[in-house]
């Protein structure tokens, strides 16, 4: 029995041998590794990932905001709807009255919100002048068609929300709008230095967030008089420095890197408050590192509303942007 114990051991390990080689013979490409690596992430090709690039939705192109240096006309607006004054939000087919002039049967209307920071709270500072300067904010709530023209009031039938329709929220004639293709996943060097002609920054993001990840919209202070088009894709950088703006990132800066056991410690200016023996890490001097990747989907003449179609870490209200003429 001890015999036939030991050969059933070595047949065993041989079994284990054998699936182990084959495991790694299926993934020496990376092709079948897929389902180990991180979401979004193909493979690695000289230690800079190949990301998948997220397609925009209807969803997406139609609902995203933007930031218009124009103010919209909203003598049009949305007076009500069949259950009013109950009822205060309106959703896909519900019934609207508009008030206003203009209207005409069967016309379709997109309904836009101008918007407000009630928090007021800077994500970098001088953001409050930038979007001063950029123009309003507007959310893109939904569309309605005219189906009647009553009284003083076009009745209107809601096809499409993005968010509740509200009495007071504007309606200015529909556009149609581009959708985007597919894109082939992209090889994304993190630390390609500056090029691009055309640069700017992400001066707000839909819903007033700050740290953003795939798939959120971003309002950027470029537009078609910049030469910005739709699918255009532009990466967002970031400095080491800019953290000294945060007041929780820039902690770190106080805090010690050395180990207990270095025989010369070094320490990060620019706030370096006990004197050190050994080097000092000046970041301005680091490498500027890429945080993401997104897609324009929608320009003003002065402002560009974009899609972060991968995020290799949180992207920030006051990122840096630049065109990428390598994932055109």
């Amino acid at each position: 029995m001890s015999l036939l114990g030991g050969n059933m051991k070595k047949i065993g390990l041989l079994l284990l041998l054998a699936a182990t080689v084959a495991g790694a013979q299926s993934t020496g490409d990376g092709s079948a590794a897929s389902s180990n690596t991180p979401e979004g992430t193909a493979s690695s090709s000289v230690g800079f990932p190949i990301q998948r690039v997220l397609t925009p939705t209807y969803a997406d192109v139609y609902c995203a905001g933007f930031i218009s240096r124009q103010t919209l006309p909203d003598a049009n607006f949305v007076a009500g709807g069949l259950q009013t004054p109950q009822a205060t939000k309106f959703v896909n087919g519900d019934v609207v009255y508009l008030r206003g002039s203009g209207y005409n049967l069967g016309a379709q209307y997109e309904i836009v919100r101008a918007l407000r920071d009630i928090n007021e709270y800077e994500m970098f500072p001088g953001q409050r002048k930038m979007l001063k300067a950029t123009g309003q904010p507007y959310e893109e709530v939904g569309r309605v068609r005219v189906i009647d023209i009553r009284s003083k009031s076009a009745v209107a039938l809601v096809e499409y929300s993005c968010d509740p329709i509200n009495p007071g929220d504007t309606a200015i004639p529909f556009a149609e709008k581009q959708m985007l293709s597919f894109h082939a996943p992209l090889r994304f060097d993190r630390f390609m230095p500056t090029g691009s002609k055309v640069s700017g920054r992400i001066v707000m993001a839909k819903d007033f967030d700050s740290y953003l990840g795939t798939g959120h919209k971003v309002y950027l202070n470029l537009g078609s008089n910049q030469g910005v088009k739709v699918g255009d894709y532009f990466r967002a950088v970031r400095s080491y420095e800019a953290d000294l703006n945060d007041p929780v990132d820039s902690l770190s800066f106080k805090a010690a890197v050395s180990e207990d056991t270095q025989k010369k410690e070094p320490s990060v200016d620019p706030h370096m408050f006990t004197k050190s023996n050994g080097p000092v890490i000046h970041v301005r001097d680091l490498p500027r590192r890429a945080v993401g990747e997104l897609i324009v989907i929608g320009t003003t003449p002065t402002t560009s509303t974009g899609m972060i179609v991968f995020a290799m870490e949180d992207v920030h209200a006051g990122d840096g942007v630049e065109l990428d003429d390598q994932a055109q």
